[in-house]
């Protein structure tokens, strides 16, 4: 329980720090613009606007994620206003960073699962890449499929009499995504973490005098 509630304590820390705010900012705005750009299939659209909430979440944990994931959504109907503005959704965009800051933030260590080569007898710590798969799962399951699905019933979004269809081809959407989204969580992740600790930690060491 106490390493649970260390990740909102740690997470909280991050809005007094300049570089977490500044950083979080341009993730947002990367997200928006990436949000403009679909891959249509025929029966759905393909978004990976997602990432760049994943990546804030990993470096800011839930706080920051939840914070990021409203400001996506509400920055994103002033700029392209369409329809009427519905807090639901909103709240589902923080529900989305939040999730991944769970799942991801770095700066609270669990146990680390290694992965060992018996030809080589080398460990790789593949942690990050198991919570990437279950941030993602939940992402998709619990919000896109769940939680979005009965909000576009709701809102008539999806007439009832068609719901069945949409369910279907719901699902068939976020496979296809998932297949992309792993990959590209699992190459983009680990380098964003490691270009963040490369440029503010050692910006931020001790310089040492001659």
């Amino acid at each position: 329980m106490r390493d649970f509630l260390s990740l909102f304590t740690e997470s909280a820390k991050e809005f007094t720090k300049v570089r977490s705010l500044v950083t979080t900012s341009l993730l947002v705005a990367v997200s928006m613009v990436i949000e403009m750009f679909s891959v249509d299939i025929g029966f759905a659209k393909l978004n990976f606007a997602f990432l760049a909430i994943a990546i804030i979440g990993m470096l800011f944990g839930p706080c920051m994620g939840l914070t990021a994931g409203f400001a996506c959504d509400i920055v994103g109907y002033l700029a392209h206003p369409s329809g009427g503005f519905l807090p639901a959704y909103v709240l589902v965009g923080g529900l989305q960073g939040l999730v991944y800051g769970l799942f991801l933030y770095h700066k609270v260590k669990g146990h680390s699962i290694q992965f060992v080569n018996n030809k080589t007898e080398k460990s790789t710590d593949i942690t990050l890449y198991l919570r990437a798969i279950l941030a993602r799962l939940t992402d998709v399951i619990v919000i896109n499929l769940l939680i979005q699905t009965k909000l576009n019933l709701h809102y008539g979004f999806i007439p009832q009499e068609a719901y069945g269809v949409a369910i279907v081809a719901r699902v068939a959407k976020n496979v296809i995504e998932l297949a992309i989204d792993l990959p590209l969580l699992f190459i983009l992740l680990p380098v964003a973490l490691k270009a963040y600790q490369h440029i503010f930690c050692r910006s931020a060491a001790p310089k040492i005098a001659n």
